[in-house]
């Protein structure tokens, strides 16, 4: 449920404008290889476990600010800010289904949002955010050891709010990403000590065939539970770890883009029963890019510097002890 990734790409793409009408005599940039679909820190306080059978569903919010870092800079100005405001409604389906001794479960995932870049660029976007979903997702309690498994793939389906010339003037994505997980946990004693990697493998753009590199992801939990309250530190890293291909709708023009983030902060949640409440706030501490486009004597690599506030909702829809007993039939004398 990303669009930080993007926010990057949108200030490239606009610098990078610049060199292809230079060099390609063309309005249209080439895409600046830093889109990300997931946000950062999206499975902080998750863990390998499954829940019991049942139908769960969890509402998720979160609001970045920050600003543009890197060698961009140079040609963009200092303290230009970045915004993006998500809400995501998910599914999650246990079905008591069991496969190599893992249970199964799979994940649906709406989403939508605005993002913004300030001036010189001035850019603003609102609109559907792809559609996330994992068919297959295994779970595997490792005895009484307190030790959890889980891993599966999601899909990010390109059915977000798409415009422009190369599909990549609003918050949706022009092309499909595969994303497989893997998360190990320790549940125990109230702990939840997990981390979450994931990686980012896109497909080409429909409409431009330029296809832009992996994202990989490593989200971290290590919190306590004290009766209702749950609290503990937090972070995460998010970066692009293989080059991008372009093609000719861009005369091959490319920049990779290459950028390293980490994160820290904090987790703070409370069981109500019936539903639970979460809310962490992370500061990216570093951010480095590398690998942009020249322009004259500046590089247009970019990579974005600020904080994470992140909301969660979950609760439980439907269980099947909850099913109606049959009833009696109702007959008459």
């Amino acid at each position: 449920m990303d669009v930080i990734g993007k926010l990057r790409r949108l200030a490239i793409g606009a610098v990078s404008g610049v060199v292809a009408m230079a060099v390609a005599n063309t309005a249209q940039a080439w895409e600046g290889g830093l889109p990300a679909e997931t946000k950062a820190g999206t499975f902080i306080g998750a863990s390998a476990g499954a829940p019991p059978p049942g139908l769960y569903g969890f509402t998720q919010a979160f609001t970045y600010n920050g600003n543009f870092t890197g060698p961009v800079t140079n040609i963009i100005g200092n303290n230009v800010g970045v915004q993006a405001n998500v809400g995501a409604q998910g599914f999650l389906y246990v079905p008591g289904w069991t496969f190599l001794g893992a249970t199964y479960d799979a994940v649906l995932v709406l989403v939508g949002g605005s993002q913004s870049v300030g001036r010189p660029l001035n850019i603003q976007e609102v609109g559907a955010i792809d559609t996330y979903f994992v068919p297959v997702e295994l779970s595997w309690n490792l005895g009484n050891s307190g030790f959890f498994v889980k891993t599966g793939v999601g899909i990010w389906a390109p059915t977000g709010t798409q415009t422009g010339v190369n599909k990549l003037g609003n918050v949706g994505l022009p092309f499909w990403t595969i994303q497989p997980e893997l998360v190990f946990s320790y549940l125990k004693d109230g702990w939840n000590l997990s981390v979450a990697l994931y990686d980012e493998i896109h497909t080409e753009n429909s409409l431009t065939h330029y296809r832009s590199g992996d994202v990989f992801h490593a989200d971290f939990t290590a919190t306590k539970r004290f009766d209702k309250w749950t609290i503990g530190p937090v972070g995460y890293y998010v970066g692009q770890i293989t080059n991008d291909r372009s093609s000719a709708f861009y005369n091959n023009l490319m920049q990779n883009g290459r950028y390293d983030i980490w994160a820290a902060g904090g987790l703070i949640g409370y069981d109500f029963g019936p539903a639970s409440v979460s809310l962490w706030g992370a500061q990216e501490v570093y951010s480095r890019a590398s690998g942009g486009a020249a322009v004259g004597p500046f590089n247009t690599a970019a990579s974005t510097k600020g904080f994470t506030l992140f909301g969660q909702l979950s609760y439980r829809i439907w269980g099947p002890e909850q099913e109606a007993a049959p009833k009696r039939p109702m007959f008459h004398k």
